[in-house]
């Protein structure tokens, strides 16, 4: 059975083709998001106990049918060149399983884990709450500041690798629990046990609008957008992203010159919303 749509265009016939060629026990496609761009489906690759993720790019009806495949090809086929070029250098980004630009899909490694947005507020959320009925005491952020070094790292490592990420926030960064410790059955972390919450590998994830480029420049803006997205996603910890761009200096020897540039794409930005 193919998964249940609510929208204008069947899912891709990949999803439809798996799923009868698995057994019967194995779960449906699921439809996980769905943007302007594409959607996003949690399926199985080659067997039913290891999932995968689908990301496909349905047809636009407002552009021209061949324009549209073009740019649907190339979009993907570019996607995919970049992940498999972080993988070689060994950026935490999801391997590219399979491919067919022609048909609009690419299949891709599922990341298990929570995105770094819901676990960073959900940490400020408990601390907030301590904050509130122990007077006098300050929060410890260790933890907190040790994710962001995390995410500078990842980050930094990314930019070394002559990759631009394009729409860089802490909703396309997951955080990907650690293995359990020997004689753990369960390695998933206790919901009481805060002080695992923030624990996990930084995994960098959506790159569709992801380039190859060198340019101080481009990079700069990359830290722009991550650092407005984080200032508008969390605000109470905003101070805090200092020590990203302090672990991304020591992870890209040549932050010093893209952090020059970060200033002026800075000011270039308070300047357009003075102006409106």
């Amino acid at each position: 059975m193919a998964p249940t749509e609510t929208h204008q265009f069947p899912p891709p016939k990949v999803l439809t083709y798996h799923h009868h060629q698995s057994s019967s026990s194995s779960p449906p496609p699921t439809l996980i998001t769905q943007g302007a761009e594409g959607r996003l489906y949690k399926t199985t690759h080659l067997t039913r106990d290891r999932p995968c993720a689908l990301k496909y790019r349905p047809p636009k009806p407002y552009r021209h049918p061949v324009l549209d495949a073009r740019l649907t090809k190339a979009r993907l086929a570019s996607e995919a060149k970049v992940l498999e070029r972080c993988r070689r250098e060994g950026v935490s980004v999801p391997a590219v399983y399979a491919v067919d630009p022609a048909a609009g899909w690419m299949m891709m490694e599922w990341i298990e884990g929570v995105p770094v947005r819901v676990r960073i507020n959900a940490w400020l959320g408990e601390r907030c709450g301590e904050e509130d009925g122990e007077e006098g005491e300050e929060m410890d952020e260790t933890p907190l500041v040790d994710l962001m070094k995390r995410v500078g790292e990842a980050v930094g490592a990314l930019h070394r690798t002559g990759v631009v990420h394009g729409d860089l926030t802490t909703s396309n960064m997951m955080l990907r629990p650690p293995p359990p410790p020997p004689g753990q059955v369960n390695g998933r972390e206790e919901e009481d046990n805060k002080a695992k919450v923030l624990e996990g590998e930084v995994v960098l994830i959506d790159f569709g609008l992801a380039t190859q480029s060198m340019s101080d420049e481009d990079r700069a803006v990359d830290l722009y957008v991550l650092e407005r997205a984080f200032a508008s996603t969390h605000p109470r910890a905003e101070r805090l992203f200092a020590s990203v761009l302090a672990s991304y200096r020591d992870a890209f020897k040549k932050a010093s010159s893209v952090l020059v540039k970060l200033e002026d794409v800075r000011m270039r930005g308070r300047k357009r919303s003075m102006l409106g």
